[in-house]
């Protein structure tokens, strides 16, 4: 594999199928100068010159992600790629694009459509107000796109300044690796970069307050972290093409929603869907595929204790992986119910998101229907309400998995989940305990906020756990050490709860990232037995005075 030492080797992989391919806005500028907000009635994206963050500085880089697309790690630190991945793309190689490209979509909100949150109350100014995709190329055959959040205004950004701040910049930098580690799938974080100079106001709360609405607003300073991912089509962008088409909204709707499922089926799905098919057959699988996909994704979400906290349907990736980290949150304390997000309710919450996936994949559905005949409309139609069957297949497999079960037990499950609720219990350390294969509840009472069991409750769990060893049926250290080697690769030892975030980014925000680099090396490698000092450090329960702390224990949409 060659590697890539600088831009001009970075060039000779640029392949940027999306905007050679699909249709430009035809009121777009060619030289990218287009950050108002204003009305986009047709195309597939307008182009858009990202606006540099002043003063750039390196806070950190994924190496690991650098080794796997064979770039050389001292070029996170080189001036050109500071300036291309902070925003300067005018001084590009060639062969490369100077300009970017922003995407409208359409928003819906637990299968509802909504219009509302677009300026001009038509859904033609709803998009990537402040992400714009600036690369897209082939790295040792696999594609991959790469969009700047924070990159600055769009014809999208409502009003808004297009910065993101350090704070949610860290947040998301640090997620998505640490998702890839535990084997969710998920976009890429490539770089992360701030400006020593530029700053913005953003609404957050007073130290210590337990307010679930922001109090005052703050000044801080402005990043860009690339996430990568082979592409960024969402529910959301074919949503909006679905509208069009079915309200004839102009003449070449129909056609545009065409062109992006076929450019979505060649950029996510060529493996599994034969080019030589009909557009109807192709729809169909189409919608097969992704719902094999998204029902997976979100029993892996619920498998490792994420809440993706605003799951509408333009954060909701056609490719199947996790995007668009705003809101989210890992639990702690077992509850079902949990949401992260202040403005999220219990439709987004935590073990919500199962019936949340559900509304958006029929609104998926929706979109596709003016493709399709009568005939090939009912296939559809049957997809979409076979839907919950698939989903409850998908969460059987993983909570057998994750109890080690080789058969799922509806009664041990249900006791199970009353005890967790009963006995206030960490949701991770639990299950990485019970990894252990324990004989007595000694080793789950780590788990436990509530350490004084009454002998009820002491009693149940001790039968509980009589119950599930029966179930496993263990008979001998060969087997034991199987099974308990396989439930801690699907157990996680460590998440990247908020609590450990808050200091990283309170630290950042004096020019000291260590937490940043310590919480790389943690989180990437989450169901490995770590040293002494980091298991006291970051396996262990959240502290009682960090329960419902602004910030802490629920964070606003503020980034």
């Amino acid at each position: 594999m060659k590697i890539v030492k600088n831009l001009n080797n970075l060039a000779t992989l640029a392949d940027y199928s999306f905007i050679n391919r699909l249709t430009i806005d035809p009121k777009a500028t060619k030289d990218g100068i287009d950050h108002n907000p204003r009305q986009v009635f047709s195309g597939h994206f307008v182009l858009v010159k990202p606006t540099p963050i002043a003063n750039p500085k390196y806070v950190a880089h994924s190496k690991q992600f650098f080794s796997e697309l064979g770039l050389s790690n001292s070029l996170a630190t080189s001036e050109p790629f500071i300036k291309m991945f902070s925003g300067d793309t005018s001084e590009l190689p060639e062969q490369m694009s100077k300009v970017g490209w922003a995407t409208g979509y359409a928003l819906s909100i637990y299968g509802r459509e909504y219009y509302k949150q677009c300026p001009f109350g038509t859904g033609n100014g709803y998009g990537d107000g402040r992400a714009i995709s600036i690369f897209e190329g082939v790295f040792n055959g696999k594609r991959y796109e790469m969009q700047l959040k924070g990159g600055g205004r769009t014809p999208y950004c409502r009003g808004a300044d297009g910065r993101a701040v350090l704070r949610s910049s860290i947040r998301e930098f640090l997620a998505q690796e640490h998702m890839y580690a535990l084997d969710v799938p998920t976009s890429r974080s490539l770089t992360l970069y701030t400006s020593t100079t530029e700053r913005v106001k953003r609404p957050w709360f007073y130290n210590g307050s337990h307010s679930m609405e922001p109090e005052l607003m703050i000044e801080e300073s402005v990043a860009i972290t690339t996430r990568v991912a082979p592409s960024f089509i969402r529910v959301g962008q074919i949503e909006l093409f679905g509208r069009r088409a079915r309200k004839n909204e102009h003449p070449k709707a129909l056609k545009e929603l065409e062109e992006i499922v076929l450019h979505l089926i060649e950029r996510e799905y060529s493996n599994e869907i034969d080019e030589v098919l009909s557009l109807e057959e192709k729809v169909i699988l189409l919608a097969k595929a992704f719902r094999k996909r998204v029902t997976s994704l979100v029993a892996n979400w619920i498998r490792v204790g994420y809440c993706q906290g605003n799951f509408n349907s333009d954060n909701t990736s056609i490719g199947g992986y996790t995007l668009d980290y705003g809101p989210f949150g890992f639990i702690d304390m077992f509850e079902p119910y949990y949401q992260p997000w202040t403005g999220g309710g219990t439709h987004f919450s935590f073990i919500n998101q199962t019936k949340a996936v559900e509304r958006n994949f029929a609104m998926f559905c929706l979109a596709l229907k003016p493709l399709l005949g009568l005939e090939a409309q009912n296939s559809l139609d049957k997809i979409k309400d076979e839907f919950p069957i698939v989903m409850q297949r998908a969460m059987i497999r993983m909570w057998s998995d994750k109890l080690g079960l080789k058969k799922f037990d509806v009664p041990l499950f249900n006791e199970l989940m009353r005890l967790m609720i009963d006995t206030s219990v960490d949701y991770t350390i639990f299950f990485r305990e019970l990894s252990h294969l324990p004989t007595d509840i000694t080793p789950l009472k780590k788990s436990f906020y509530n350490q004084n069991l009454d002998k009820e409750l002491r009693d149940r769990w001790i039968e509980w756990l009589n119950r599930w060893q029966e179930a496993i049926n263990i008979t001998s250290s060969e087997e034991h050490e199987a099974l308990s080697k396989k439930m801690k690769s699907i157990n996680p030892k460590y998440t990247l709860r908020e609590w450990f975030l808050v200091p990283a980014y309170k630290k950042a925000n004096y020019g000291d990232y260590s937490l940043i680099y310590e919480l790389q090396e943690v989180m990437n490698n989450p169901y490995e037995e770590q040293s002494k000092e980091i298991e006291e450090k970051y396996y262990k329960k959240k502290p009682i005075e960090f329960f419902d702390i602004a910030g802490v224990s629920h964070v606003s949409c503020s980034s």
